[in-house]
């Protein structure tokens, strides 16, 4: 594995995404974080925020046990806390082909928030296959497979603190 970010760089960003998202959309947001790769970034993200969260989850499959995603997106988990009316931002670990964002995102406008921002660790825009605007991104990391703060392969590695790239042999 080599490093790609290291602790220090996430949390010197996780702070200043924090600071914008709080700047921008005010008082009471409710951060919705896709599990389960994202619960590292939005524990911290929720704690940079200078002005009062709440904080729920969903949980969607569109990987399995794979590295390549299948394409099929279902939500297994979701949101609890009412969403209507709310300023909602869905924080992801990673946003590459852009299709299960997408898909949260009508998903979520379905439910009646005055509005759905996306808050993305890692976006890999070269992957995209839809267009996809992401309000808030932490870094554009173009390389490879990607694990650690959060992010998994097999549902290993999500432990460690900065965010490694994994060589997989196929």
């Amino acid at each position: 594995m080599s490093v790609v970010l290291t602790p220090g760089q996430i949390q010197a960003r996780v702070r200043q995404l924090g600071g914008q998202i709080s700047s921008d959309l005010g008082d009471q947001p409710v951060l919705v974080g896709v599990l389960n790769g994202a619960f590292v970034f939005l524990g911290d993200l929720a704690r940079a925020m200078t002005v009062p969260v709440q904080v729920d989850f969903l949980r969607v499959a569109s990987y399995g046990s794979g590295s390549v995603s299948s394409g099929r997106i279902h939500m297994t988990k979701a949101p609890e806390l009412d969403l209507k009316g709310r300023a909602v931002v869905l924080v992801e670990d990673i946003v590459d082909t852009g299709r299960t964002v997408t898909w949260l995102k009508q998903h979520m406008a379905n439910l009646g928030p005055s509005l759905v921002k996306v808050c993305a660790l890692i976006d890999k825009p070269e992957r995209r296959e839809v267009e996809l605007d992401i309000d808030y991104v932490g870094f554009n990391v173009p390389q490879g497979f990607l694990v650690g703060y959060g992010l998994d392969f097999n549902e290993q590695y999500r432990y460690l603190p900065g965010v490694y790239e994994l060589k997989i042999s196929h």
